[in-house]
């Protein structure tokens, strides 16, 4: 058990084109975070494997990327956009060896393409935008790390806008959350007060009470600059 690899083959099958393939998936023992940033992005302990390299599947033979929230069902006519827009364009390459953080940003980008051509919900969607954004930001690049929370931010809104975040593990006070969380990243601001005072609003109908006080938190960080920009500006 000592010189167990902390990297596993995981046996794949591509719910597109039914091919059989093997990706590296991290032993869910090895993966020790030492502290979730503000976003919820996850700071792992030095000399632990980022768990969020390996989160991707990529299909070697038709290029369709997906991930384990990705539904199983296909609207109808997806599949032959897919096929269409990335099938036919496919460059057989295979992700599934160790990945950089260079290599698992391309394992996003093609599931975010996948996911918009398959009609994914926009929680999923979000949630692979906003670790794009994560994995940029472990490269300090400032400028795709606020790109793709732009991005983040749109599919978080049209989620908490049609509800189709039901059902699934994020709660409307987190989507709230990270609405602001990201608005305030970027700079808008205004909408992060607003999204966070949504959240605080909710409080007495809420069991994340740690994220109503990391709301608060924030809000008080905002009004507390605002109030030194003020006097500065007098």
């Amino acid at each position: 058990m000592e010189n167990l690899d902390p990297i596993f083959d995981r046996n794949v099958e591509c719910p597109l084109c039914k091919t059989k393939f093997t990706s590296k998936k991290i032993r869910s023992k090895f993966i020790k975070v030492e502290r979730y940033e503000s976003d919820f992005c996850p700071i792992y302990k030095e000399g632990h494997v980022n768990g969020l390299l390996y989160n991707i599947y990529v299909c070697p033979d038709c290029g369709f990327s997906f991930s384990d929230d990705f539904s199983k069902y296909f609207p109808p006519g997806t599949k032959e956009e897919i096929i269409n827009k990335v099938s036919s364009n496919w460059v057989p390459q295979n992700f599934g060896g160790h990945r950089t953080i260079e290599d698992a940003i391309k394992t996003y980008k093609l599931a975010c393409y996948c996911a918009e051509l398959k009609k994914e919900k926009h929680i999923v969607t979000a949630g692979l935008y906003l670790r794009i954004a994560w994995l940029y930001r472990l490269l300090e690049n400032i400028e795709q790390e606020k790109r793709f929370m732009k991005i983040a931010i749109h599919h978080y809104y049209e989620s908490y806008s049609t509800d189709d975040f039901r059902g699934t593990q994020v709660s409307e006070v987190r989507i709230l959350y990270l609405l602001g969380e990201l608005s305030r990243r970027i700079g808008e601001i205004d909408q992060a007060v607003k999204y966070f005072s949504m959240v605080i609003e909710r409080q007495s109908r809420t069991v994340e009470t740690k994220i109503v006080d990391m709301a608060r938190e924030r809000w008080y960080e905002i009004r507390d600059i605002q109030k030194q920009a003020d006097v500065i500006n007098e």
